[in-house]
């Protein structure tokens, strides 16, 4: 390294020492620009941003890799949600310290996600703060020329699709926290360490981009409860939906708690954290759709079916009956 390449400052070495190995794209220029260029050849830029923070998304004493990734991974599921391929990603991260023993693991897993994604990081800052510890990514998606997925566009007799399952990262929460569902599972350690790791790390489908692109009317991740987030959904398509809770795709560990009747259904669906996907298809496309997804080797279900009208969705047990839920997502305010 050349004087004139030398870091100047505590942050410039920081990010020089953790950061500039991760910048592998060509646009991030080594990190040593005010900006990044990012190249796009008739596509669209799909760009989303969500932050983090300590106290809110995160336990103060959850490890710094799963911190990575879970900031990485929750920008990835709205870009896999709107049908686009991973381009790159930007990070602000405020911290109270530099701390080697905190960001060499983070930066090792950041990294790695950056790399298996497909996502490189391309330029971010650095800053400290007295306050909670926040991590925030403005991550960029390429997707063909106007075919970005919105929610808006689904239509009365779509059927409706999630991902993976439905509710694991609030028990993990809880788990996490020693709530009640930590008690159940007080025999059943790998039941808690499975729930907890789906509240840490989520699972972004975005190898379901290319089938969310090409056969859904409509899509979203599923991040603040998917009670909720059917309901944005609807009205941001002028709908409703009929949803068959007993459709709903559960963990077996989810499953055996709501058998036992340690939780309910409402905490499964207003949950948040999930971080699937959530897609309106029409019945002539719901066939190539779940072809496509068994290729992808993600699981999908349907749950239910949309309808005119512009109540919120239902949502009935398996005799017929309207569950009735008293909040349907997680809400910052």
């Amino acid at each position: 390294m050349t004087e004139a390449s030398k870091p100047t400052s505590g942050e410039d070495s920081l990010i020089a020492r953790y950061f500039k190995p991760l910048a592998t794209d060509p646009g991030a220029f080594g990190l040593d620009d005010d900006a990044a260029a990012l190249r796009a050849a008739g596509e669209d830029i799909v760009v989303t941003t969500d932050a983090i923070v300590e106290g809110v998304h995160f336990l103060p004493d959850d490890p710094p890799d799963t911190l990575a990734r879970k900031a990485l991974r929750v920008n990835l599921s709205d870009i896999a949600a709107k049908g686009a391929a991973p381009a790159g990603f930007v990070l602000t991260l405020a911290l109270r310290k530099a701390d080697e023993t905190w960001l060499k693991p983070f930066a090792g897993a950041l990294g790695e996600d950056a790399s298996h994604f497909g996502c490189p990081l391309l330029g971010g800052d650095t800053v400290s703060t007295p306050g909670p510890l926040m991590i925030a990514i403005t991550a960029f998606g390429r997707v063909p020329r106007g075919k970005m997925v919105h929610r808006a566009g689904a239509k009365a007799g779509d059927r409706v699709f999630v991902t993976g399952t439905i509710g694991d990262a609030a028990l993990g929460l809880d788990v996490l926290r020693s709530g009640p569902v930590s008690a159940d599972l007080a025999e059943d350690a790998a039941g808690r360490d499975f729930l907890a790791a789906r509240y840490r790390i989520p699972q972004p489908r975005n190898a379901l981009a290319n089938a969310v692109r090409s056969h859904a009317s409509a899509a979203m991740d599923v991040s603040d409860g998917l009670a909720g987030d059917l309901a944005k959904l609807c009205a941001a398509s002028g709908v409703t939906a009929v949803i068959n809770l007993p459709s709903i795709p559960l963990s077996s560990v989810a499953a055996g708690l709501l058998a036992r009747k340690a939780i309910g259904f409402e905490t499964l669906v207003a949950g948040g954290d999930d971080y699937e996907l959530l897609c309106a298809v029409p019945g002539d496309r719901a066939d190539a759709f779940l072809g496509e997804a068994r290729q992808a080797k993600v699981a999908v279900t349907a749950i239910g079916g949309l309808i005119a009208g512009s109540s919120p969705p239902s949502f009935l047990d398996g005799q017929g009956r309207e569950l009735a839920l008293k909040r349907l997502s997680y809400s910052h305010f």
